[in-house]
């Protein structure tokens, strides 16, 4: 699967992903880094079929309208530490993956997902 990891999120994120086999960008991987816009980061994700992971909720109308991203995986965790944040994505790895695919709205809690249709 092809991933964006917004500006709110470590890089290092994108980096696990990258060794489980997946295609993972950062923000800080695109021409204006971490300045990169919501509707940049949107355009580039409707445009390379990647799956937004953000803490920014902006993303949930443009996905409610239709108007992308194909995918959107919301960390409702707060402060977290970047391992603990892997530790927990980690622990949901395969439901995450799973329902990722099918292009659903998918909030990652501690010890849960919710998946928005």
């Amino acid at each position: 699967m092809k991933f964006l990891v917004d500006a709110n999120l470590p890089r290092r994120l994108a980096h696990w992903l990258n060794s489980l086999g997946h295609d993972a960008v950062h923000t800080l991987d695109l021409p204006n880094g971490n300045d990169t816009d919501d509707a940049e980061v949107l355009r580039i994700a409707n445009a390379e079929q990647r799956i937004v992971i953000t803490k920014d909720g902006d993303f949930e109308l443009p996905f409610a309208l239709g108007k992308g991203p194909p995918g959107l995986i919301l960390i409702g965790i707060g402060n977290i530490v970047n391992r603990d944040l892997l530790e927990v994505l980690d622990s949901h790895r395969d439901a995450l993956f799973g329902v990722a695919a099918l292009g659903a709205v998918i909030e990652v809690k501690r010890n849960a997902l919710i998946v928005r249709e």
